[in-house]
This record gives structure tokens, sequence and C-alpha cells, in this order.
């Protein structure tokens, strides 16, 4: 399905420099030995996966264990430098499940920023497609489950998100052990909301927008800066994007992405909540009621939401067996 060009994300907001671990691994040299286009001393260069924001992803081996690894690039000439920042918040995140490990941080051919990462495999819009563009009542429980967790995590770092959307939200690879679990990638639109002493960051006004429009919040769409509850309501959208197939501002007639960006706006705020999620469990309305009344300094009570989407996955009598809808579906596009 041909992607909407009008749903990649809108600007990116300003950030501040790397920290020393990050300065000193983005000094390490690479180079190109026999032909091969390298990272560091033990990670080969492949062919092109895929595309982000601010540069592309390659596949790429590891020459000292012969694994298969992810190597994203963004080039040195570029105006935003966004990769830097996004290992600084890897390594803050540090080990834990869902999130992608990082191997290498440094320089690629003299051109490219390159930073190499755990591969991992197909994303949720992939699956998406592949269920037919809808997802069971049982899956998109079973994925918000995860990713409630995986935002409490995240957020227990200090770190907003700020870009919900299904491209980044990845399984483990096919046939491993971490294919049922469901990973955050891409920390290019992410930010710190506390310091070092645990003060949040001030609320501001007239921001720019920053995220996906199909999914961003309606806080967000006003110009408010963002904090944790509006990630939780990002994922509310995506969400029920899973269960109805498509969002009531999908697909909008306009001539400009101003006029994209304003007309999503219009129908996301007209839209009620009781309208979103007709037709499907009360527990869906009562998400996305308590995410939007969250204040902004507030932290969400991600057990309480947790909760209540157990109980309906315990209440509709779904097995505790790990299957998606994509289980059993051939995945060998994606190996």
């Amino acid at each position: 399905m041909q992607k909407d060009i009008f749903d990649e994300p809108p600007r990116k907001e300003s950030t501040t420099s790397p920290n020393k671990g990050t300065r000193r691994a983005s000094q390490l040299s690479v180079s190109s030995t026999g032909g091969l286009l390298m990272v560091g001393p033990n990670f080969r260069v492949g062919k092109k996966i895929g595309k982000g924001n601010f540069g592309e992803v390659r596949i790429g081996k590891n020459l000292y264990n012969n694994e298969n690894v992810a190597i994203k690039m963004e080039p040195i000439k570029s105006k935003s430098h966004q990769l830097h920042l996004e290992y600084r918040f890897y390594r803050m995140l540090g080990s834990a499940e869902g999130i992608p490990k990082v191997y290498y941080f440094g320089t690629c051919g003299g051109k490219f920023n390159a930073m190499v990462l755990e591969l991992l495999g197909p994303s949720l819009e992939d699956l998406f497609n592949l269920c037919g563009r809808t997802f069971s009542l049982k899956t998109t429980l079973m994925i918000a489950l995860q990713l409630i967790s995986r935002f409490e995590y995240v957020h227990a770092r200090r770190i907003i998100f700020r870009d919900v959307k299904p491209e980044n939200f990845v399984i483990g690879q096919i046939s491993s052990k971490k294919e049922k679990i469901v990973h955050i990638i891409d920390f290019g639109l992410a930010k710190e909301y506390m310091d070092d002493s645990n003060e949040h960051i001030p609320y501001r006004e007239h921001k720019s927008l920053t995220g996906t429009a199909r999914y961003m919040s309606i806080n967000t769409h006003l110009g408010r800066e963002q904090s944790r509850r509006d990630d939780l309501e990002a994922l509310g959208h995506m969400f029920m994007y899973f269960l109805r197939g498509s969002l009531p501002w999908q697909g909008l007639r306009v001539d400009t992405l101003r006029e994209r960006y304003q007309r999503i706006k219009e129908v996301k705020r007209s839209t009620t909540i009781e309208s979103l999620c007709e037709g499907h469990p009360e527990e869906m309305a009562n998400y996305m009621r308590y995410v939007r009344t969250l204040d902004f300094y507030e932290e969400p009570d991600y057990e309480y939401l947790k909760k209540t989407f157990k109980e309906l996955y315990e209440r509709k009598g779904y097995a505790e067996d790990g299957v998606f809808d994509w289980t059993g579906r051939s995945l060998a596009n994606f190996g």
C-alpha cells in the first residue's frame, strides 16, 4: 500500500548537544577495507532495507560473530543531526525488554554518522497490512499491554517519545525468542521531559508540530508542549486505528500540507470519544477519556490502564497463548 506522504512527521524541534560518551563515540575512525564499507573495526555495511526521517537503514554484518545487524545512517552534511541524540537516548534507556540493543556509534566512510543496532523484525504497520488492515481485539489488547509497559519504562527514564505510529513498533526477528515481543524504535524525535534534578520541563504554547499527524494528541495539534500524556493519547489513537482499520481524519482531500494538518486537527477535535470508539468495548473509550484528562505535569497511572485492558482480555476469555493475528501467516518476506 502506498504511504501517504501527508502523514510524515512535521518539523522537528532543535535539540541539545550529545553527552560526552556520545561525542567520544562519534570520533571513532571508520574505514573502507578491501572494497568493503565498514563501521568500526567489525561491522560491514550491506544493502538498504529502510528509510527513516533523517537517513536510511542498511543491513550489516558483525564480522566477529557473523551476526546480522541494522545500521542506521545519516549524512554528516545534514543540516539537522539527530542520530547522535538517538544514540544518547538508547544509552539512557539501557538494556530492557522491547528496547533494541545498540552496539556501536561512529562515522562511516567519512560521509555518514552511523549507529549499529540489533536487527529486528517487521513493524506493526507491515503486520497490519498482512492481516488485511484490521487487528482483532485480542491482538490489539496484547499490543496495548506491551506498549503501555514500554512507555512506562521509557517515561521512567525521563524520556518522552513523541512519534507514535505503527512503523515505529516492531517485533523481534522471525523465529527467534523475541518474535512475540513488540519493540519501540526510532527515538529521533524523543525529548527529555525531566532534568537530572527531576524538574519537569515547563508548560509552553505555540510549539511547532512534532510527531505524526495521524496519531498525535489534540494538545500537540494545538501547539502545546508535549509530556507523558501525549504519548499515551497517541497510543490510544493507534489502538483505535488497529481496531477500526482507519481513523475519521484519514483520507481528507486538501491541496497543501498546511491545510492537511489543519483539517486533521479540526476533525480530531470534533470527533467525540464515543464516536471514535463506537462498536468497541467501553474500555477503549475509558482509556481515551483518561489520557485526555491528564494534566501536563501528571504522572499517568500505567497500572490502572494495564489492569483495565487485562481485565477486558480475561473477561473475553482470550487464551494466554501469545498468538497474534499474524501468527502462522507467512512472514518469509520479513525474515
